[in-house]
């Protein structure tokens, strides 16, 4: 499904659809300590019911199952939704996933203690979603943020990646990061309290394939790209990873911001 946005790639049309199977082979990347930073906060653990937003692959409720909470999954994209229900049957995993967007889920008020967005809250409509998530939040309900990038001004292998990107389609957005806050927009701010925020540098281990993977499975190639140029980047990117170790790390960094929902 072709998703414009004018946010976002100058509306140039993606579809993580394209890119489902290579997202689900290459895109659960974060470390352990992104999903115990979640944690240590009291925050997906037992006793609790998280919903989490724009799941893609599932990729947050597998990785943080362990942590004893009750987890729903939705997503815009059905193949994405498709891959989320079988690795998650595949590892005995009880997680429900719906095929929805966030504008356009509607459970019953007060359903979740917390609810989570990884990696895709800049793709909301936050005015139609904040009173949506205020309203299925309970009343001392969490919004938890959490975003993950490399950092191309001081890492040598994903500045050159993030170069070939900006050839094949330099209308892209999503490279260019620096540590920083996640932005929140005025129109969550009414239905909520920002309680904390935490930015902090990770080094993510990758081999030459599945760093290769990982930018295959970004928006601005796989997602996103022709066929032909999809093909011209496979062969370009590959090349120039040959002068890569066999396996190295590449420096992120990650954000978390949790908002506590207004009680009025």
């Amino acid at each position: 499904m072709d998703i414009r946005d004018n946010r976002i790639d100058a509306g140039k049309a993606f579809d993580w659809g394209k890119t489902s199977e290579n997202y689900a082979r290459y895109r659960d990347i974060y470390p352990e300590e992104f999903y115990r930073r979640v944690a240590d906060r009291g925050l997906c653990v037992a006793g609790q019911k998280v919903l989490d937003l724009g799941t893609g692959t599932g990729v947050l409720p597998r990785n943080m199952y362990g942590y004893g909470a009750e987890w729903t999954g939705t997503d815009i994209s059905p193949e994405q939704i498709e891959q989320a229900k079988r690795l998650a049957s595949e590892a005995g995993m009880n997680i429900e996933f719906k095929n929805v967007s966030t504008e356009q889920i509607d459970f019953p008020a007060a359903s979740f203690d917390v609810i989570t967005a990884c990696q895709c809250f800049l793709y909301f409509d936050h005015v139609k979603a904040a009173p949506i998530l205020h309203r299925i939040l309970k009343k001392d309900g969490r919004l938890v943020i959490l975003y993950m990038a490399w950092l191309p001004f001081e890492d040598e292998i994903a500045g050159k990646s993030e170069e070939l990107v900006r050839k094949y389609n330099p209308s892209w957005t999503g490279g260019g990061e620096t540590k920083r806050p996640i932005t929140i927009p005025d129109s969550m701010l009414g239905y909520f309290d920002l309680e904390e925020h935490e930015e902090y540098d990770l080094k993510v281990p990758f081999t030459r394939e599945s760093w290769h993977g990982r930018m295959l499975a970004c928006r601005g190639v796989g997602a996103s790209l022709s066929s032909e140029n999809l093909t011209r980047w496979d062969t370009e990117h590959r090349k120039l990873l040959e002068t890569a170790p066999d396996s190295f790390d590449v420096l992120h960094y990650a954000a978390i911001s949790v908002l506590r929902r207004k009680l009025s």
